[in-house]
Order: structure tokens, then C-alpha cells, then sequence
């Protein structure tokens, strides 16, 4: 399995679409970009850094933040919401990226306080394609 570093090439649901996906970092426990951005109470940020490349013919065009969830150890899923933190820079949105370009930016979860984040997974086509990704955290 994957871990942080490593880069997995995912195909869309159209064969044009595809791109290079690399999970650079996570930041566990990010603080809110500003005085008013917080977690709900019992929850924290988790803030993962992504680096996506558009590998094929056609632009990547879509939301990250639709495209990626964090997994905690029993399996369940958490998909992400909308916050800047102080980790760095989310993903304009939609990213659009030609082809043979790439995009760094963070996507944020908020997660109960008390799980272990274990897996994070990033699938093309807002989560729709028929394969995704995989990284082991931690």
C-alpha cells in the first residue's frame, strides 16, 4: 500500500482523464486559517496536502475536495469540508489543470477528536471513477 510520498496514477471514467496523484503531507490537528474558523466541539482538523498531475489528453477538471476522504481504523469515512487552515493553500475551486501540468493545494477533514486517522484515498471524477487511490498514514 501506499504511504505518504508516493504518487498513484488513477484513471476517470473517461480513458483521457487521468493524472498523477502524490500525498505529500498531513497535518493532524490543523489550526483554523483565522479567529473564526474552528472545529465543531469534540472534532479537529486534519489538513492533507496533495499534489495532483493531469497525465492524460484531457485537463483535469474537478473539486479535490469531492474526490478525497479520510478512513479511520475501523473503516469508516470522512469526507472533507470547507476550511482553510494554517497548514497552507486549499485547491482553487474547481481546480483546473492542463495537461501535463500539476497543482499543490491542502483539502480538510474534520474528524471526531478521539479517532485515529489511518488511510486517506483519492478517487478522479469527484470520487465516481471506478478505481482510487490509497495511502497508509501513520
Amino acid at each position: 500500500m501506499a504511504k505518504p510520498g508516493d504518487t498513484i496514477a488513477l484513471k476517470g471514467n473517461d480513458p483521457a482523464d487521468t493524472a498523477d496523484v502524490t500525498l505529500v503531507k498531513v497535518v493532524d490537528n490543523a489550526e483554523g486559517e483565522d479567529e473564526f474558523t474552528h472545529p465543531a466541539d469534540g472534532k479537529r482538523f486534519v489538513s492533507v496536502q496533495f499534489r495532483i498531475k493531469a497525465s492524460g489528453k484531457k485537463a483535469y477538471r474537478d473539486v479535490p475536495g469531492n474526490s478525497a476522504k479520510l478512513l479511520d481504523a475501523e473503516g469508516q469515512a470522512f469526507g472533507s469540508t470547507v476550511a482553510d487552515t494554517k497548514a497552507g493553500p486549499s485547491f482553487q475551486l474547481p481546480a483546473s489543470i492542463a495537461p501535463g501540468e500539476s497543482a499543490l493545494g491542502f483539502v480538510t477533514f474534520e474528524v471526531p477528536k478521539d479517532i485515529k486517522v489511518d488511510k486517506a484515498q483519492f478517487g478522479l471524477d469527484s470520487g465516481f471513477a471506478p478505481q482510487s487511490g490509497q495511502w497508509k498514514l501513520g
